[in-house]
């Protein structure tokens, strides 16, 4: 039977599809963008689940509301969408790092299902991931039943995530906009931290950023760079102009890690970004397992990681998933990069915040972190913390300085305040 015959036999619709879920099977889906709408959106319908849970990451979609005894929704990255369901007892976070997410579905799931979006069969019978590869592409030929949403809007991309039509137990189509994400607004403060990683930039590294309004602010000072490239877990919107600028070449990574391409696990962005990836071969989407493996990440000479964190202690340690004690994200690849670059040669990570909150009123150079605070990048991982009053390197620098370090890049109305606590804790003598 040829290609076409195969999808033509397969094809049917959202609720038949996901009648092929029996009681008790595990349910993937990629994230953000690799969500498939219609499949999720057909699950509530279905009536014979029982025990099944739905695994996803960084969702931009609400949670869907179904009795947890039917389904329930486990996040691996708290996102917009689900983030008021976690708080609203809906759903549950599974604590983990990026890298290790393949191995933990493998190891912790059964049964497994993968529902996706992706691009439309290609002429040797081929769907791709499209804008993801993420811990999906992986899980695919170990799985018990694959569901595809096949959307024309979804960028046919290269690399380890495709999917033969023969894998396929059932596919729909749905043509919809992908999820887009719009420009953040910069302040001045984005763009103040945003200069200082530029500079601590040369020409020649290698980059891990993502989206946000720094990343976006330091990569609007990189205009005049030369011979950058990309080794990131994120694909966002502005490596689109630094690539038709001639700023990103991709020469300097090893032979092993694909020099020449920019490398990454999942994209999110906006339509421009989308057409960029399309049939692009100067990109590659690769499982987080290789994009975030440290060993891999620690071989790139000159690697730097660019990451947010919410606030930072005397110690360095960086809290960047809980803010006033409730969950808001999770550790991603955060510690990841941390680890790798820390092991690179000349690899530098920083980690960048606001110096306050609350319009103002609360610092986020912290003598300790509060109770119930997640450590997202340990005291012994951190390197160089960023404000828009500075840079503090911390790596190599014993308790004392790095308090003062700190403090040097606190915002001024809390720096008496935050000497004092130093004092009282034996960190200033």
């Amino acid at each position: 039977m040829n290609h076409q015959s195969l999808y033509r036999e397969k094809l049917t619709a959202a609720d038949a599809a996901v009648r092929l879920i029996e009681p008790g099977d595990d349910i993937i889906v990629p994230l953000s963008a690799g969500e498939p709408p219609a499949l999720i959106d057909a699950l509530p319908g279905h009536d014979g689940l029982r025990g099944n849970r739905l695994f996803q990451m960084l969702s931009l979609r609400p949670a869907i509301e179904v009795p947890p005894e039917r389904l329930r929704l486990v996040s691996l990255f708290l996102g917009a969408g689900d983030r008021p369901g976690f708080h609203a007892g809906l759903l549950d976070l599974l604590p983990n790092h990026f890298s290790d997410l393949p191995r933990l579905l493998t190891e912790f799931t059964n049964n497994r299902v993968i529902m996706a979006t992706v691009s439309p069969m290609d002429d040797e019978g081929y769907f791709s991931l499209g804008t993801n590869c993420d811990y999906t592409a992986g899980l695919v030929p170990s799985a018990k039943r694959v569901l595809l949403e096949v959307n024309e809007q979804m960028p046919r991309t290269f690399g380890q995530h495709r999917i033969h039509i023969s894998q396929v137990d059932a596919l729909i189509e749905n043509n919809v906009p992908l999820p887009e994400l719009g420009d953040p607004m910069i302040t001045e403060n984005d763009i103040k931290i945003g200069r200082f990683i530029a500079d601590i930039i040369r020409d020649g590294d290698t980059l891990q950023i993502g989206f946000g309004a720094i990343p976006n602010a330091v990569m609007d000072f990189l205009g005049q760079h030369k011979n950058l490239g990309v080794y990131t877990e994120m694909l966002p919107d502005k490596v689109v102009d630094l690539f038709e600028a001639g700023v990103i070449t991709n020469q300097n990574k090893p032979a092993h890690l694909y020099p020449g391409q920019m490398t990454t696990t999942f994209a999110l962005g906006s339509r421009r970004l989308y057409d960029f990836m399309h049939e692009n071969k100067n990109l590659l989407m690769l499982p987080v397992d290789q994009t975030n493996d440290v060993r891999n990440i620690a071989a790139i000479d000159q690697i730097v990681s660019i990451n947010a964190t919410v606030e930072v202690d005397f110690l360095g340690q960086c809290n960047s998933e809980t803010v006033g004690g409730r969950y808001y994200s999770s550790s991603g690849g955060q510690s990841d990069f941390a680890k790798g670059v820390r092991m690179a040669k000349e690899g530098r990570g920083i980690i960048c915040l606001h110096s306050t909150a609350k319009q103002g009123t609360v610092s986020k150079i912290v003598p300790t972190l509060p109770a119930g605070a997640a450590v997202t990048t340990s005291k012994n991982d951190v390197d160089m913390i960023v404000t828009e009053w500075g840079v503090a390197q911390l790596k190599g620098k014993p308790i004392r300085e790095r308090t003062r370090a700190l403090i040097g890049i606190a915002h001024p109305a809390f720096r008496d305040e935050l000497e004092f606590a130093a004092k009282k804790m034996g960190y200033f003598i």
